[in-house]
């Protein structure tokens, strides 16, 4: 205990000693107010903790977020979307759609219409070419309700011309104490100025996860700087007066992995026939001509035999994955996917592979598991529930907010019926 107290004062140490190096310039879209019939709306502040296992909370003892969860709804689990990877899983959360239908189907891809690459380490995340669907904050701020964001995927790009009314560049470099303090200063703002959706980001338990595996005491560490930085964000926020709702969630859940035994760039893979794109747990080939396809494809269902590994075409790959060409709107699923099967990890170039990974098929994989936590007003209390996809946390926001959407999304109301007090 005494070690993790110690991991918690480091986080926040490192936090506040790169403070004064940041970027901390708040975006602000002039003109932007509540209508008068949202000014008495519910207010709500969706957090995600990256790489916060369905598990964690309960393994390393999170108090404040048991004690939290317990007042309110607790899920047995959230299951993240396919691939259980970052940006895709934080943009269904956002859209209530499946990575396929939402445009974002992995981390990184190549879209055949734009010919070009999109990585959510590049400039490409800024761009709202990439992303479809309606996210909670374009759909509020479409009817006039504001938002705001301390990060989110997205977030940054301005998707159907719309950005949150506040929002950050993403930097990693702002203290936790100024994001809390910010988050209270938008809550005092004048009713017609106030944003009632705050989306609110932790990268360290994904961070610890990764570098040291689920398993370590840096990922304890990681999970108590969470857990006391939300309580923080509690008590700082019921200064405010307000009754607010939160809704804890995480994008994916981690394991630990063969980094030992990774499975190398196949031989029968012709990089002059075909754009590579991933590692890790999901490798797309993109042929450069379709005539390729079905021979690379029999070469490598004969390559993967006892390697720990399954080849899949983009037309007959399980409908579980919701990953199939039927289901690629975008047209940026691989031709042909390679996915290791538990523990085993790709490694085409060589790099270093650190023990902690996520990526795997959540239907098999129940470490890939999210979290799912909420309390407040609109929440009964007490309550748990069963696992759920996590596409249905849109229509819940939807509802609590009084959001209105005609479209079609992937979520249902389950979600709605089993969380909320009678709407």
């Amino acid at each position: 205990m005494k070690k993790c107290f110690t991991l918690i004062l480091l986080l926040l140490c490192c936090s506040l000693s790169v403070f004064s190096q940041a970027d901390t310039t708040q975006k602000i879209i002039p003109g932007r107010k509540n209508s008068a019939e949202q000014k008495d709306k519910p207010y709500v502040i969706l957090i995600s903790a990256d790489g916060f296992r369905y598990d964690y909370a309960r393994k390393y003892k999170a108090e404040h977020l048991l004690q939290l969860s317990n007042d309110g709804v607790k899920a047995v689990s959230m299951v993240p979307s396919f691939p259980s990877v970052t940006f895709p899983n934080h943009y269904s959360i956002a859209t209530g759609l499946y990575p396929s239908h939402e445009g974002l189907v992995n981390n990184s891809f190549y879209d055949r219409k734009l010919h070009r690459f999109y990585s959510y380490k590049g400039k490409t995340a800024t761009d709202s070419i990439w992303y479809g669907g309606t996210p909670l904050w374009v759909l509020a701020e479409q009817q006039h309700m504001v938002t705001a964001s301390f990060y989110w995927v997205g977030s940054e790009a301005p998707i159907k011309g719309i950005y949150p009314t506040y929002y950050y560049e993403y930097n990693d470099k702002i203290a936790i104490k100024q994001r809390i303090q910010t988050v209270v200063n938008w809550l005092k703002l004048p009713p017609e100025s106030r944003p009632h959706l705050i989306t609110f980001y932790f990268p360290e338990v994904d961070r610890q996860g990764h570098k040291h595996g689920p398993n370590s005491p840096e990922v304890a560490g990681a999970v108590h700087f969470v857990d006391s930085s939300v309580y923080e964000l509690t008590k700082a926020v019921k200064t405010t007066g307000l009754n607010i709702n939160f809704v804890f969630v995480s994008d994916h859940g981690m394991t630990g992995i063969d980094n030992d035994h990774p499975i190398s760039m196949p031989a029968s893979v012709d990089t002059s026939k075909f754009m590579v794109s991933g590692d890790g747990v999901l490798v797309e080939l993109y042929a450069k001509n379709p005539d390729n396809i079905q021979k690379a494809y029999e070469d490598l269902k004969k390559d993967s035999k006892d390697k720990g590994y399954q080849v899949y075409l983009r037309v007959n790959i399980p409908s579980r994955f919701h990953y199939s060409k039927a289901d690629d709107r975008y047209n940026r699923i691989g031709d042909i996917l390679l996915i290791p099967g538990w523990p085993k990890v790709f490694n085409l170039h060589n790099r270093k592979i650190d023990p902690g990974e996520h990526g795997y098929d959540p239907t098999v994989v129940k470490d890939m598991h999210a979290t799912f936590y909420a309390w407040g007003p609109a929440f009964k209390p007490h309550t748990q529930i069963s696992a759920f996809p996590n596409v249905d946390i849109f229509p819940l926001l939807s509802a609590i907010l009084g959001l209105n959407y005609s479209f079609k999304v992937d979520g249902t109301k389950q979600l709605v019926h089993e969380a909320l007090l009678k709407q």
